[in-house]
């Protein structure tokens, strides 16, 4: 029965990576960062993320993605799609290595949630994001810890539990070789999607972490339909965009979008309160099965 289950998946899951990447070459209006978070989100929750895909980032025509991605959860869904992206397959690469190496499971949490980590900030979030910040490597990753770190915590919170009590539960799903891992992978995957998901709202609706992209002069206007990307242009595609206001969003003189800011005092207080929640959930997840090192 689960046999068969993970069956249909699998083939779901390929029928979806295909479709996103087709669509991403030949209808994807966003940035590149964008469309390789979508296709590796797409990887890792097959048809979920398909859906999700179609519903919060797809263009539906000519001119019409800024409007159909304007609403605020889907803006929160785009933004999370690069969180999930990293931290997963930081996640699944360190799950890849651990797994033959036969340590305690406290030894594989801690490796895997510091290459997710690792992974989600310094890769897929700043070094992917360098455009935004002229280039400047370690401006990208002072502007995206905040954001990242608490996203990524909450993913993690989601995730590492998840394949933590499965691979306990479940005989053969710790090894690579077995199609049981795989599908653990992507229901933690999914798990950590949905427990990330609010505070991602809650950061894209105080403009402090970006939603969707679509680039300057890749989706031409539709009459009529008012509205204009929220997002940053980005470098090389900034002419007649200067002094223009979208959503809320002030653009600067170099053309890169003013994002919303917090104190010291509270950006630590929402640092802290993510690792709290991680902690709680590991807390959690030891009354089922023993974090030992």
């Amino acid at each position: 029965m689960l046999d068969g289950a993970m069956t249909v998946w699998f083939v779901l899951t390929a029928c979806s990576i295909a479709f996103v990447v087709y669509d991403s070459l030949y209808n994807g209006v966003t940035s590149w960062v964008q469309r390789a978070a979508w296709i590796l989100v797409t990887a890792y929750t097959g048809p979920v993320g398909l859906f999700f895909y179609l519903l919060a980032c797809r263009r539906p025509f000519t001119g019409g993605h800024d409007r159909y991605t304007a609403a605020g959860w889907k803006q929160a869904v785009n933004s999370e799609m690069h969180c999930l992206a990293g931290d997963a397959t930081g996640i699944l690469a360190a799950a890849l290595v651990v797994s033959s190496l036969g340590l305690a499971n406290g030894w594989d949490i801690t490796v895997e949630y510091l290459a997710g980590f690792v992974c989600g900030l310094f890769i897929f979030q700043a070094l992917m994001m360098m455009g935004m910040y002229q280039g400047n490597y370690l401006l990208a990753v002072r502007k995206t810890f905040f954001a990242e770190t608490v996203s990524m915590n909450f993913v993690m919170a989601g995730m590492i539990p998840t394949m933590v009590v499965l691979a306990h539960l479940w005989e053969g799903s710790e090894s690579p070789v077995n199609a049981a891992f795989w599908f653990r992978m992507s229901l933690a995957s999914l798990v950590g999607g949905i427990v990330a998901y609010p505070i991602n709202y809650w950061l894209v609706s105080r403009h402090l972490k970006h939603g969707c992209m679509t680039l300057p002069g890749a989706d031409g206007p539709a009459g009529g339909l008012g509205h204009r990307s929220p997002e940053p242009a980005t470098h090389g595609h900034m002419e007649g965009m200067h002094g223009q206001v979208h959503q809320g969003h002030e653009m600067s003189d170099h053309g890169a979008m003013e994002m919303g800011s917090l104190s010291g005092a509270a950006s630590t207080s929402w640092v802290v309160f993510s690792f709290a929640v991680l902690f709680a959930a590991l807390v959690g997840t030891g009354y089922f099965v023993p974090i030992r090192f």
